[in-house]
């Protein structure tokens, strides 16, 4: 039998930060404070991709509804030839 502990593989992401949060302080609450770092900037940074993406969805919604009201060719040449008419 090997006298070395296995390596626990449960959270594999978890485990290149316990370093960090031992070296500001030994108590639970630092990883608490170091995860909810994390997730704030895991949600502003989400937040900030979601309004690039929203923003073109309403420039391209606005693109499509008012490219309906540009005057179409043929409008535009029935009123030139009005005006040679008259």
């Amino acid at each position: 039998m090997s006298s070395h502990p296995a390596p626990s593989f449960r959270f594999p992401r978890f485990q290149r930060f316990w370093k960090p949060a031992l070296a500001t302080g030994a108590g639970g609450t630092s990883l608490i404070i170091w995860f909810e770092e994390i997730i704030a900037f895991a949600t502003d940074f989400i937040g900030v991709i979601l309004l690039t993406v929203l923003g073109g969805l309403i420039c391209l919604f606005d693109h499509f509804i008012f490219k309906s009201h540009m005057p179409r060719r043929e409008d535009l040449n029935d009123t030139m030839n009005k005006r040679k008419e008259r």
